[in-house]
């Protein structure tokens, strides 16, 4: 994200590449970028000649140079913006003989979505050379929710940490996705608000008391009857709840708990950073630590891991979900 906001910040003070090459697996921050340079380098008076938006499966990299190597007509500079670049892959050598040479007059944008370069390429290093290469790495379940914090803090507003989980538990690490649902809030919500985990249900309509967090904080306190009562509200959501992200999520938090057993300095601020967690959930892992010695973990996690096959319909004679959960919790709790 900071490099993010210095690209922004130096196409503001006018120090402008001829070539922005965007590419990786995320394409929130590409998007982004994209846009910006789209609304803000030229006026709106200058893009009526001077600003392209192509598209890579419409195109070729000679079609692409051939419209960057035009001069601007009454303007300073022209954009060309070429969106889902990545069609172009097969040939995208053939932008080294361009990018070793730009039309200091053209700002080409390049989108080069769901996948990078080779850093070692000829291409890459020439787009490097000759203007900015920029590449958006997708974002591990643990970062998300620090990224959403930056995000709302940005536009003055914060998220309770179970409202950032519930986020990221119903809508993974698209950021895209998680964006739009932030902004739906934003409208609702005035100026300064802290985010609940109330406005997402009522908003978002992810429920707070039936989620994969509720489980996890009710398994670990060994509290039998709202574990069932989470299990069999999952049974009769299973698109919402899939079988396969519940016993993965309950996998990574009995192996966090085997970790936490083993570490020797306990510091709240050590164990949150050894296992990845939020510090708010800490006093979850602490319950359940107390609640489960090691022996009895590691063959929890042997459960798991015998579930998530069967979930996948290995050796389970097509047992239906609300059968695997009820296996699942009276082999943990038992």
């Amino acid at each position: 994200m900071d490099e993010v906001v210095k690209i922004v910040n130096d196409i503001k003070a006018g120090k402008i590449k001829p070539i922005y090459f965007l590419m990786g697996e995320e394409p929130y921050y590409i998007d982004k970028l994209s846009d910006y340079i789209e609304k803000n380098v030229l006026t709106e008076e200058e893009k009526g000649f001077n600003q392209t938006v192509l598209y890579g499966r419409d195109v070729s990299v000679d079609d692409v140079v051939s419209a960057a190597k035009r001069y601007p007509m009454m303007a300073e500079r022209q954009v060309i913006i070429v969106k889902e670049a990545q069609d172009l892959a097969k040939s995208i050598d053939k932008f080294e003989s361009y990018a070793s040479e730009p039309m200091p007059s053209t700002v080409l944008v390049i989108c080069y979505k769901y996948k990078s370069l080779d850093k070692r390429k000829k291409v890459t290093k020439l787009f490097e050379k000759s203007g900015l290469v920029f590449e958006s790495k997708k974002l591990y379940e643990n970062q998300v929710g620090q990224w959403i914090n930056r995000v709302l803090q940005s536009k003055n507003y914060s998220i309770e940490p179970k409202a950032s989980a519930m986020l990221v538990e119903f809508l993974g690490t698209n950021l895209e996705k998680i964006n739009n649902e932030l902004e739906k809030l934003q409208i609702i919500l005035p100026v300064g608000s802290t985010i609940s985990a109330n406005d997402i249900e009522e908003n978002i309509g992810f429920s707070k008391d039936y989620n994969i967090f509720e489980l996890r904080k009710a398994i670990g306190e060994r509290n039998q009857l709202k574990s069932y009562k989470i299990a069999q509200y999952f049974s009769e959501n299973p698109k919402d709840h899939p079988l396969v992200m519940t016993t993965g999520m309950l996998f990574s938090f009995f192996v966090q708990l085997l970790q936490y057993h083993g570490l020797k300095n306990k510091n709240p601020n050590n164990v949150a950073s050894i296992l990845k967690v939020n510090p708010f959930f800490l006093k979850d892992y602490d319950v359940a630590l107390r609640n489960y010695p090691m022996k009895k973990l590691s063959r929890i996690v042997t459960l798991l891991r015998d579930i998530d096959i069967k979930s996948k319909g290995v050796g389970a004679n097509s047992l239906p979900q609300h059968e695997l959960l009820k296996e699942m919790l009276v082999g943990i709790f038992n």
